[in-house]
């Protein structure tokens, strides 16, 4: 009976297992690509595949017929086939053709996906994104549109983007699952590497792609999400000129938000900027840019764009986000500081 209630359990946690292998988003898979660095990588692991169980399915044929050709009937020693030199060179040849078949184009694919050169040419007109990671945030910076933002990241479709890589604090791993990827932010040299956002499939994901980091680097590892917002190279220049009006920080809107504003100002502006200008001193880089997060689509990275979500971040971000950097950095807030305070931050929009 006890053995019957072990196989029970396993037989649960297997249908389970197997049930909930089909949960997710399209834009969080890697088997639905969403741009030409993606398709590559699918389309190699869709030849490894078919070679591996190719491999299988010859060896199992040749293994059942053998068992049911050669079933012993009686004392007699079948002929010896050792030192057969057609067997040697078969299973030396065939092996090494398939490793042929799926090391050339894998070899041609990493010598193209490495072709960073177009970012690296004076007065290049790539789009080149600084990436930094940080415990447990992203910072983005345009240096060619000399603007900053963090945790979203807007892209345009249907043209390379190139990225530099880099890590502030411990190693990162920069992915973005459905588009391609992954690469290491280090803290001792810098990665680049390039990715293309397809139109089509932007469009039927929303324009909202999901990137993660993708190294062990904490206790809030899991956590570490950020946004990708797709769009169309007319809707980016629009979002770019947008960023770049931003001289100084909006006045708040509103008495309510006019106090939140004052609170920031004495507790946040150390480490947080509200203006997205890559010329901000290291000092207001310490947390995320701010400068448009009333369009953002997510608080801290994981909770609901909304204000209750974000005063219950303030209140106790360790609570949501364990070993993040922001905890205990601002005196303890009274329920009307903190109404006040994701009044000011909930109206920063730089584009309404």
């Amino acid at each position: 009976m006890k053995r019957l209630a072990k196989w029970r359990l396993i037989s649960l946690f297997s249908i389970l297992a197997l049930v909930l292998s089909g949960c997710g988003e399209p834009y969080l898979s890697t088997l639905k690509p969403a741009g030409e660095v993606a398709k590559t990588q699918y389309d190699l692991m869709k030849l490894s595949t078919l070679i591996m169980v190719g491999v299988i399915i010859v060896v199992a044929i040749i293994f059942i017929l053998i068992l049911v050709r050669f079933k012993r009937k009686d004392d007699r020693i079948p002929k010896q086939v050792e030192g057969s030199h057609k067997l040697e060179i078969i299973w030396t040849v065939v092996p090494i053709l398939l490793l042929l078949i799926l090391a050339v184009p894998t070899v041609a694919a990493t010598f193209k996906l490495a072709d960073v050169s177009p970012m690296d040419k004076k007065n290049t007109k790539a789009l080149v994104i600084n990436v930094r990671s940080h415990l447990y945030w992203w910072d983005f910076e345009y240096p060619g549109q000399k603007i900053v933002t963090s945790q979203d990241l807007v892209v345009p479709t249907n043209e390379k983007v190139y990225f530099n890589l880099k890590s502030t604090d411990v190693k990162h791993s920069f992915w973005i699952p459905a588009v391609g990827g992954k690469l290491d932010t280090n803290t001792d040299n810098i990665n680049k590497f390039w990715l293309e956002f397809d139109d089509k499939q932007a469009n039927e994901a929303g324009n909202l792609f999901y990137g993660k980091c993708a190294e062990l680097c904490g206790p809030s590892h899991a956590l570490m999400d950020f946004k990708v917002k797709a769009i169309s190279r007319d809707k980016f220049d629009d979002w770019v000129a947008s960023m770049q009006n931003v001289k100084e920080p909006a006045k708040a809107q509103g008495t309510v938000a006019a106090q939140g504003q004052e609170i920031f100002n004495q507790s946040c502006i150390g480490c947080h900027a509200v203006t997205p200008s890559n010329k901000m001193p290291e000092t207001a880089r310490l947390a995320p840019n701010l400068s448009d997060f009333g369009n953002r689509t997510r608080v801290a990275g994981v909770l609901d764009h909304n204000k209750e979500e974000l005063k219950n971040w303030i209140r106790n971000p360790e609570t949501y986000k364990p070993g993040n950097m922001m905890t205990g950095k601002y005196p303890e807030m009274s329920e009307e500081q903190l109404n006040a305070l994701s009044e000011y931050l909930m109206g920063l929009k730089v584009q309404k």
